[in-house]
């Protein structure tokens, strides 16, 4: 029953997260417990008999993973010259200062100084770096491989380019919320380049990468646990009633 509650939790997180920008779905994953071994197996004997088969009893299901499924969400055109979508492998990198975070939400603003920022005031770009546009620029637009190009007192700028990040594992980056990922010691370390090359996704301009829930699977997830969870409820009340007989018999 535990199991199945967890696997409710996750499938609740995925729908409530149906329409946020650039969020991976995640994924419960069961195992069976040791089994309790009655008997052995025994191989064939010459002249004898043949081969029997062990006989076990399982006793019961544990979880063994919560994946986060890093498949690629719908991309939704919005013609905003700062929305920016991934097509193919790859994070934007964050930063808060001091710390690199990484994200598929490309959702980004100008703020006063004319740095690129997301929502929560985030950088864009590795720690310690910012991409500094003039507020008096205009003809903003940013390019499929990154670079930013806009005029500064009728002069073309493109010496600025976005840079995203490509991890060995991306499987093992951990949500630390506000559509944000961290390395772990098993996503490996960020492979940092510009887009397009090396493996990394191309940029989608004016584009926004949508959820990658799928509402008809959860829901289909959501009977498959909901059942499971009642026929497990079914158990303990059968062992109770069970019981009751045992204790009635020393009557």
């Amino acid at each position: 029953m535990k199991n199945f509650q967890t696997k409710l939790d996750v499938i609740g997180n995925n729908i409530s997260n149906v329409n946020t920008y650039g969020f991976k779905k995640g994924r419960t994953v069961f195992k069976d417990l040791v089994s309790q071994t009655m008997a052995g197996a025994n191989g064939p004997t010459d002249g004898g008999r043949g081969g029997v088969n062990p006989k076990q009893v399982g006793l019961g299901a544990q979880l063994a993973a919560v994946d986060t499924i890093h498949t690629a969400g719908s991309t939704q055109t919005t013609g905003r010259t700062l929305d920016l979508a991934i097509s193919g492998d790859g994070l934007f990198q964050v930063n808060d200062g001091t710390n690199t975070y990484y994200t598929r939400a490309g959702n980004f603003y100008m703020d006063q100084n004319g740095d690129l920022i997301n929502s929560d005031g985030y950088y864009l770009g590795e720690a310690g770096t910012t991409f500094n546009i003039p507020t008096t620029a205009t003809s903003l637009s940013i390019g499929t491989d990154g670079t930013i190009s806009y005029m500064d007192n009728g002069v073309l700028n493109t010496d600025q380019q976005i840079e995203i990040a490509k991890f060995p594992n991306p499987e093992g980056l951990s949500k630390v919320g506000a559509n944000l990922y961290e390395v772990t010691d098993n996503s490996g370390e960020p492979e940092t380049g510009f887009p397009g090359l090396d493996g990394r996704g191309a940029l989608a301009p004016g584009s926004l990468e949508m959820s990658n829930v799928d509402l008809s699977e959860e829901f289909t997830e959501m009977i498959v646990a909901q059942r499971g969870f009642q026929a497990n409820t079914r158990i303990i009340t059968t062992s109770d009633e069970i019981l009751q007989e045992l204790m009635s018999m020393k009557r």
